[in-house]
């Protein structure tokens, strides 16, 4: 790491049991946990960070179609420009070089290919909000988290903001389920999507899985005792609103995440977590019978690619198809930025459908476009090309090993559950904002520059 720069973090103070027990590489020393005030002035110096957390409990939102480079916005989009905007003024103030030259290297990588697809477009202006967009989500809004966040402590209040955003949006989950009020799956308003409404069903699973994901890391990293606890207890709250929202693709990413965290931390420690969670879902889905039906049917429809899969299978695939035409007609630059939806139809094959049904959670009834391949590594090789998915992939896979050597679960557990997760989904909705704030978290813990003590 580089020098000289005021990323540098000054005293990490106590363990806050973001670690693995194993040395976190970040210089801590022992001393007195923070108090309240000592908490409430930490979540004072967030305020930009955690307003962007906060504002997506909005319900609704809109904030454009899955793909994530066009539509109004959000109040937690304006709160992220805010959030940028105040970290340039502090930058400015300053007047010291932000971040060190890894930082800046890793974090300002994806521009390369987001301005080379745009200015290599049939149509420039028309990938202009797309330029916008992707550098708000991978460069801007992360670089501005990673300055915010000073030191451990602040890391540790944003993580738990993150995990009781994820609480309240499966309270409300669970809630839609229970009295019929949620999205609408398999005939019935059974689907938990929380406050995000029918339009965006991953919305919730998201958060939810974000916050399982460094719940049960705080776990399996933290010492013995309430901060320990309780991580376990909403690990455990929040594996029923996500077995609640039937996202198949959400569900395969925190079930993969979270056995990498077990095998990180020691198979002692992660074997007692293992049956009580094992235990949970015995109780939940097969004593209870909490939606054991829709999810037995759901689970099944994993393996059905060849044999009799239901159309969003048929769907999701041709789309899929249809990107990689879209890449081997431009291998290198992709057909630019916003460009899925208008070469889709000319590269997808008639199993595609028009759209897909959306319903429930105080909508009515309508056809939702599709406008992205749900895969966000194809979607940025069809619109970016090769060098633009080795700009962004390569980006995260720097963020993934610099977590993995000094060794913090929950920036590895979010990092590796986004990487897994955008082999089904891509960026689109209200709850895209969320991602580039965990990307900025993880960047933190994976670059920020250490002085020791």
């Amino acid at each position: 790491m580089a020098t000289g720069t005021s990323l540098a973090v000054p005293d990490a103070g106590p363990d806050t049991g973001l670690g693995t027990g194993l040395g976190t590489g970040l210089g801590v020393r022992p001393g007195v946990r923070p108090g309240v005030r000592e908490w409430a002035r930490r979540a004072g110096a967030l305020s930009p960070v955690l307003a962007v957390i906060a504002l997506l409990l909005v319900p609704g939102g809109g904030g454009g179609a899955q793909g994530g480079t066009g539509g109004t916005g959000t109040v937690a989009d304006a709160a992220s420009g805010l959030l940028v905007l105040i970290c340039l003024v502090r930058v400015v103030r300053s007047g010291a070089r932000p971040l060190t030259r890894a930082a800046a290297v890793v974090l300002g990588l994806p521009v390369l290919g987001i301005c080379l697809a745009a200015i290599t477009s049939s149509d420039p202006g028309a990938s202009l909000p797309g330029v916008a967009r992707y550098l708000q989500i991978f460069v801007l809004v992360p670089a501005a988290v990673l300055l915010t966040v000073r030191d451990r402590r602040d890391f540790a209040v944003v993580a738990w903001a993150l995990v009781g955003l994820a609480l309240l949006q499966g309270a409300v989950g669970v809630a839609q389920f229970l009295t019929g009020t949620g999205a609408s799956y398999q005939g019935e308003d059974v689907r938990a999507v929380g406050t995000f409404g029918a339009t965006d069903v991953m919305g919730m699973a998201t958060v939810v899985s974000y916050g399982l994901v460094i719940a049960t890391a705080l776990a399996l990293g933290g010492r013995a005792g309430r901060a320990r606890t309780g991580a376990l207890v909403c690990a455990g709250l929040l594996f029923v609103p996500l077995v609640l929202s039937f996202s198949r693709g959400a569900w395969i990413a925190t079930v993969l995440t979270c056995g990498l965290l077990l095998v990180l931390s020691g198979l002692r420690r992660a074997g007692r977590v293992a049956l009580v969670v094992a235990a949970l879902a015995v109780v939940l889905v097969g004593g209870f019978g909490i939606g054991s039906d829709l999810v037995e049917e759901r689970v099944t429809s994993i393996t059905q690619v060849t044999a009799a899969p239901d159309q969003s299978v048929t769907d999701r695939y041709t789309m899929w198809a249809a990107a990689g035409r879209m890449w081997s007609g431009e291998p290198l630059t992709g057909v630019g930025l916003k460009g899925f939806p208008a070469y889709r139809d000319s590269n997808a094959s008639l199993a595609l459908s028009s759209g897909s049904d959306t319903a429930g959670a105080g909508a009515a009834f309508a056809r939702q476009p599709l406008l992205s391949p749900h895969n966000m590594y194809l979607l940025v090789l069809s619109e970016q090309g090769l060098i633009g998915l080795l700009a962004l992939a390569g980006s995260w896979l720097a963020l993934l090993v610099a977590a993995l050597r000094r060794r913090g679960l929950v920036a590895t557990g979010l990092l590796t559950w986004q990487l897994v997760d955008f082999f089904y989904a891509d960026i689109g909705g209200p709850s895209t904002v969320l991602m580039s704030v965990v990307l900025g978290l993880a960047a933190w813990w994976s670059l920020a520059e250490v002085r020791r003590a």
